[in-house]
């Protein structure tokens, strides 16, 4: 994976590790579609579950070049990190344990607090395991004047 770091960048790893929303951005016969998505950045791969009602496996499948973008943004402290990968994308069989460590990520390790839909998975979804081929890192933070 080529990092293209701007004039400000941050440790890209450690961004990763955060419950960040990602958007992955794919090609259709009808144009691009963004979809907003839970990441598991693990091995120098982004992982991402699929369900049966996503149509972003669907694209993968016919179009695998694609991107994603991921920002930590916070307009109290002018905080804006940003990373923006290119590369392709395949549709792989499930992985419970993959799942649980994604989900542990996102809603903390205590299974019982975990909405149904998370406890419960449903043996149809996919994981979408991205590989990335570029990620341009850059940190565009700002100052926050006082009032």
């Amino acid at each position: 994976m080529k990092i293209i770091k701007g004039k400000s960048s941050f440790d890209l790893d450690e961004f990763l590790m955060k419950p960040l929303f990602a958007h992955l951005s794919t090609s259709s016969t009808e144009g691009p579609r963004d979809s907003p998505v839970w990441f598991l950045w693990e091995d120098g791969y982004l992982w991402i579950i699929g369900t049966p009602g996503d149509t972003f496996p669907l694209r993968i499948n016919t179009e695998p070049n694609c991107a994603i973008g991921i920002v930590d943004f916070d307009s109290r402290t002018g905080k804006v990190l940003h990373a923006g990968f290119r590369g392709k994308a395949t549709v792989e069989p499930f992985d419970i344990n993959l799942a649980k460590r994604l989900f542990t990520k996102y809603l903390g390790s205590n299974e019982n607090m975990w909405d149904s839909r998370f406890k419960d998975q449903d043996p149809n979804n996919v994981l979408l395991r991205f590989v990335p081929e570029t990620v341009v890192v850059r940190d565009q933070s700002y100052v926050v004047m006082g009032e």
